[in-house]
């Protein structure tokens, strides 16, 4: 039945019909996940989204300072306000599995790992009760791995995903989080290929032994590296207005998540910051298909493959 709404809905170019199909988004930062309606509706305020694609980073977070946070609470309420709306949206989308991405420093603002899993068990089971949740501790510099330690032995996080865009580590730090990472049994993740090259994703996937990949695209650009990721089932996990919104592609229409998907590299399409780029999971698809870029049948693969995880559900 799945199947059929699917593909009525891309046909009717229907939010409402695709919100009816369960999907997963594997690629989402919690406290930018949700809709900016949602900030919208609680401070009684007109938000007006990006126009056009951002210069930087820097600049995407200088929009999210001036036009989302401002209206939030103050302190770590800002945060949990966030939060919240990612639970919210994941709910009205029908996401029925989600990697949120948490960062440690979100953890030690909320007073450690034991207060951090009780306010955000609380919120799940408010606002998205049906989600299956799988929770990505995002690293950004180094951290003590005796540190670590007391974050993994709640068993609560499933997987580390590594964002290294200021060069803070070294690659033989970043190995040595990920050899204590997947001891403690945690799926290996990181960004790499939204930027770079595609001799960068394929060294981060080779030397830190990643099991996933957070956006991946840059390795479109190589025959051979596609091909490699395919034979060793490496996922990439990709946001196409994320990459559209930050100039890393110039349109739907070229975005290439249809080279990936044509070289048999398994793909999952998915939101990364909801709050700032403004297309929920739904119209992901949506764009895609009204480019076309990709077939019903396609996507439909692609959704799939999303809800075929091989995660141990911890939270």
């Amino acid at each position: 039945m799945d199947k059929n709404i699917f593909a009525e809905a891309l046909r009717e170019n229907s939010v409402a019909k695709m919100q009816q199909v369960a999907k997963s988004d594997l690629h989402n930062h919690a406290g930018r996940g949700g809709k900016i309606s949602y900030i919208e509706n609680y401070a009684n305020v007109t938000i007006t989204p990006p126009t056009k694609p951002f210069s930087s980073l820097p600049e995407m977070n200088d929009w999210l300072n001036d036009n989302i946070k401002c209206h939030c609470p103050p302190g770590i309420n800002n945060y949990l306000k966030r939060v919240e709306a990612a639970f919210a949206q994941a709910a009205d989308d029908n996401v029925t599995v989600l990697a949120l991405d948490y960062g440690v420093d979100e953890v030690y603002a909320l007073g450690g790992i034991d207060p951090f899993i009780k306010q955000m068990d609380h919120l799940k089971q408010t606002f998205a009760p049906h989600a299956n949740v799988y929770p990505d501790l995002t690293i950004y510099s180094w951290i003590e791995l005796e540190d670590l330690e007391q974050i993994y032995q709640y068993k609560w996080f499933n997987a580390i995903d590594i964002i290294n865009y200021s060069d803070s580590l070294s690659m033989r730090q970043m190995k040595q989080i990920c050899k204590h990472a997947k001891k403690n049994g945690l799926t290996l993740k990181a960004h790499v290929g939204e930027y770079g090259t595609a001799d960068d994703v394929f060294r981060y996937v080779e030397e830190l032994e990643l099991d996933e990949v957070q956006h991946g695209i840059r390795a479109a650009t190589s025959p051979q590296i596609m091909h490699w990721l395919a034979r060793n089932n490496i996922k990439l996990n990709i946001c196409p207005t994320s990459n559209v919104l930050l100039g890393n592609c110039e349109s739907y229409k070229t975005h290439p998540i249809r080279t990936l998907f044509d070289n048999g590299v398994k793909v999952t399409i998915n939101t990364d910051d909801l709050i700032i780029f403004n297309s929920t999971l739904s119209e992901e698809y949506l764009h895609l298909y009204n480019s076309d870029l990709m077939t019903a049948d396609e996507l439909y693969v692609i959704c799939q493959t999303g809800l075929l995880h091989n995660y141990i559900k911890r939270a």
